[in-house]
């Protein structure tokens, strides 16, 4: 049937042949119908708790309709060593029950445990055999020799716990099943008799989710077994998943394990095992239920076998459900179970109980009397014998009954009691907890003083079910046991780090859990540093993404054709950020910040004015001041010397005022420099604008008195009434006011004032005066260059004067270095921000005033100052003649 030309050797194939068809344990039994085993334990009692159990798994041949159904052998049989301890977990429970005098003193429990074999035709009849008086199947029937059933506990999966209800349901009896998936959707109405001792699954999704996203895990794959209960569990996960942004990168379905073994070729399973090669998925989602992990571990030993590597390189992160407890078939006990190091699981919470150990070092194989299953477990666990045994074995070993259970590695047996062993512990105690309530109840309205025998024979199983739904109680090892509404135990999951070491030995560390009954902010806990993982990762957080996270600055870019989880790492644009990883977006810094040259961070900005401290404001500020300086030397040598012609000339009190205008001019420019407040800003421009028009009028002023004195001369000329000082007040009065009446229009509609610049540097904040008005001020400036063109026009007709007279010729060059600086502020002040602006219009105002200085004033100063003799009325006389 299967084609080994393709191992990689002869060992390697009939190691594979031996284990994929061997006999864990072959019954041989003839069978009529209905099949009939024997595997059973059983104690009598007053009352009756049945359980059915799951230990081994028969495959039978399938029988179709084809063919009248002959006699047949029960072939392989699949077992679980471990799962012997949910049947002494019972034994141990009601033991403990029967030496409590506190709980129905006068009373007794006794068991009857079938094992359900994972089937559907085995299961139905045992469960008929636990409503039957005797050993045959006869329901309904009614003799001496009743059981007094009172409760069924079972079972491990939901396709059992179902088939059971099927018929425990009839009769109301409570079924108390510890199977983490419902066996329907609304267990309350369907099943009005059954009940979980078992959280509620919907807890366990939450958890994955969680898990997930605590870890960062957005790329993972999902393995079920191909049924409904694998369906109902991607459909359920899936979403959520998605909901959360977590992606599914593979969805496998596991065959069932029949399926497996009789129809599926090694070239099939490796190919459904894809997902133990694709080194990109590390993390996967596992729903452990009985058959998927048979499954899986057959996968993983037939993938490692065949492709001659070690299980410590398939290194992958499994995320598994509650139904695991780590234990291996007995076929496959030889597999390096270092595969599972590292795993996650969730458990069902469970607590040490106290006797449970003490009870487990005394079991004797030969000593129990009405066990079928514990000489079949010690031959299975111990790999040995007993005399008359009929399993065949390739080793002599003869079981003595003196082998310890301790020293079974923990994928057979455990000596602290499971998460499933635990439920069927709390199952137990809840139907003897609930009985009792049930006559503590009955004893408050009737006369029980002499503590007579309890009456057994009219109790119904159905009358205890409103005890137990209520029932509330703390077990031996300390835990709270309620159920909700639902029916479900009102409990959380442990969450379980596996690390399974070298000598096939393993310890389960819990390292968080899933608890709805706490409080918000711990509902779900975990500690990453007790964690290990699987050594393949190097005991670092392994990493489970599409592709590596966007860091800080950068942000995410959907690839096209690919699931929400792939994507490509962007930098962000100037101007934007990102301070987290795997942004969707780059974001805008809050005002008054800006990005760093990473764009993963914001830093404050600084305040950008002209400030009289930095080296500009300080190199502005000499000039300013030397320029006064300068200015004031020129007046007070012209006041000196007031009475010398060259002075005297062109009107003096012009002189004198033009020079004021021109000191106040560049004194007025300290004003730009500092912090702008509300008072500097009104008199930025207004005064400079006043002061430096009162300047040009005087310049014009003198120009005026220039021209109208040469034309006076001319006999018979009218414009000798013209000439005069109040010609040259009435220039510079009226010429003067109308920048002022601009100025006072501009404060009283839409005055300057301190503003906040936040976008037109990155980096910095401009702290400047908005102008209020643009009109207003480029009316001021506009004003001004009026004046200077109407100056530099008549200065330029009068350039040709005799320079003994007037100062048309330095006037004409004052007026052209005024207008090319103010031709050049506009564009340049316009071209500029932040103090960069001011210190263009300060120099504007520096350079203009200078030049008006320098230009009609240098030339006196030299004659006044170095050629004093050029400063006479003679001379005057002579140059003119």
């Amino acid at each position: 049937m299967y084609n080994y030309e393709e191992m990689h050797d002869l060992d390697h194939a009939r190691q594979i042949e031996s284990i994929w068809v061997c006999k864990a344990y072959t019954a041989k039994c003839s069978l009529s119908e209905p099949f009939q085993l024997s595997h059973q334990y059983y104690q009598t009692g007053d009352f009756t708790i049945g359980t059915i159990a799951t230990q081994y798994a028969f495959i039978f041949e399938e029988i179709g309709f084809k063919k009248i159904p002959t006699i047949k052998d029960i072939d392989r049989l699949i077992a679980r060593p471990k799962y012997y301890q949910h049947v002494l977990s019972s034994v141990f429970a009601i033991k403990e029950i029967n030496e409590n005098s506190q709980i129905l003193p006068n009373a007794t429990f006794g068991f009857h445990i079938y094992d359900s074999y994972i089937n559907a035709r085995m299961t139905h009849q045992n469960t008929l055999k636990l409503l039957s008086s005797q050993e045959k199947i006869i329901p309904n029937f009614k003799c001496d020799k009743q059981k007094n059933l009172i409760a069924v506990i079972g079972g491990l999966d939901s396709e059992i716990s179902l088939y059971m209800a099927t018929l425990l349901g009839i009769y109301k009896i409570p079924q108390l099943a510890y199977c983490i998936i419902a066996p329907v959707m609304d267990v309350k109405n369907q099943l009005p008799s059954f009940y979980r001792m078992v959280p509620s699954e919907e807890y366990q999704y939450t958890g994955i989710v969680q898990l997930l996203l605590h870890f960062q895990w957005t790329w993972v794959g999902i393995l079920t077994m191909d049924d409904d209960n694998g369906d109902q569990f991607v459909t359920t996960l899936m979403p959520m998943l998605l909901q959360h942004g977590i992606c599914i990168a593979l969805n496998e379905k596991t065959p069932p394990v029949s399926q497996a073994i009789e129809k599926l070729s090694f070239d099939s399973i490796l190919k459904r095992a894809c997902y133990l090669s694709n080194s990109k998925i590390k993390v996967l989602i596992v729903n452990a239920e009985n058959p998927t992990i048979t499954c899986l571990t057959w996968t993983i030993y037939l993938y490692v076998t065949l492709k001659s590597i070690t299980e410590t390189s398939v290194g992958k992160v499994w995320l598994i459900t509650a139904q695991w407890d780590f234990s291996l078939d007995i076929m496959l006990r030889a597999i390096d179970i270092q595969v599972f190091d590292g795993t996650l699981s969730f458990a069902i919470h469970s607590n040490a109980v106290p006797g449970f150990r003490k009870f487990l070092y005394h079991l004797q194989p030969n000593a129990e009397k009405g066990d079928d299953f514990i000489r079949i477990f010690w031959e299975q666990a111990f790999s040995c014998s007993f005399s008359g045994s009929k399993e065949v074995k390739q080793t002599s070993d003869s079981c003595t009954g003196e082998e310890k259970l301790d020293s079974l590695p923990g994928t057979l047996f455990e000596m602290s009691m499971t998460g499933q062993s635990y439920s069927i512990y709390n199952a137990v105690h809840a139907i003897a907890h609930s009985l009792h309530k049930m006559y503590s109840s009955r004893s408050k309205h009737r006369a029980m003083q002499d503590r007579a025998r309890l009456d057994v024979s009219n109790l119904q199983s159905w009358q205890i079910h409103p005890f137990l739904r209520s029932i509330i109680f703390n077990n031996s090892a300390g835990d709270k046991v309620s159920l909700n509404e639902k029916g479900e135990l009102a409990a959380g999951f442990d969450i379980i780090n596996w690390v399974a070491f070298p000598n096939q030995s393993f310890a389960s560390v819990k390292v968080g859990m899933m608890d709805p009954e706490a409080v918000t902010d711990q509902d779900f806990t975990i500690n990453d540093k007790a964690i290990t993982w699987h050594n393949t990762f190097n005991q670092a957080q392994p990493l489970a993404v599409c592709n590596d996270y966007c860091y800080p600055g950068y942000s995410r870019k959907k690839k096209e054709g690919q699931p929400f989880c792939c994507y490509d790492c962007t930098l962000c644009p100037y101007g934007k950020i990102s301070n987290q990883m795997d942004m969707d977006y780059c974001f805008q810094c809050p005002k008054g910040q800006f990005p760093n040259s990473n764009r993963d961070q914001c830093l404050p900005k600084v305040l950008n004015f002209l400030s009289f401290t930095e080296p500009l404001g300080i190199i502005l500020t000499f000039l300013i001041l030397s320029s006064s300086v300068i200015t004031a030397l020129v007046l007070e040598i012209f006041i000196k010397h007031k009475d010398t012609p060259i002075v005297k000339a062109n009107n003096r009190n012009l002189t004198y005022t033009l020079l004021i205008s021109l000191l106040l001019s560049f004194l007025c420019s300290l004003l730009f420099i500092g912090c702008p407040q509300t008072v500097t800003c009104c008199l930025r421009q207004t005064a400079f604008g006043i002061i430096f028009s009162m300047a040009v009028s005087c310049v014009l002023a003198k120009t005026v008195t220039v021209v109208l004195a040469f034309m006076a001369t001319k006999p018979g000329s009218r414009m000798r009434k013209w000439v005069g000082k109040s010609l040259a007040n009435s220039v510079v009065f009226s010429c003067s006011i109308i920048e002022a009446i601009i100025c006072v229009v501009w404060l009283c509609t839409a005055p300057p004032f301190p503003h906040l610049d936040t976008h037109s540097l990155m980096e910095e904040i401009i702290v400047e005066c908005s102008e209020g008005s643009v009109t207003m001020f480029y009316c001021v400036l506009g004003y001004l260059g009026f004046l200077a063109i109407v100056s530099f026009a008549v200065a330029f007709q009068a350039r040709k004067l005799p320079d003994s007279f007037n100062e048309a010729k330095f006037i004409t060059f004052s007026m052209l270095v005024f207008c090319s600086v103010w031709l050049s502020f506009v564009p340049s002040y316009l071209s500029t921000k932040g103090k960069y602006m001011v210190a263009v219009e300060i120099f504007s105002i520096l350079a203009s005033s200078a030049g008006l200085l320098g230009c009609i004033f240098a030339p006196k100063c030299y004659i006044i100052i170095l050629r004093p003799s050029l400063n006479s009325r003679e001379q005057l006389i002579r140059r003119n003649t």
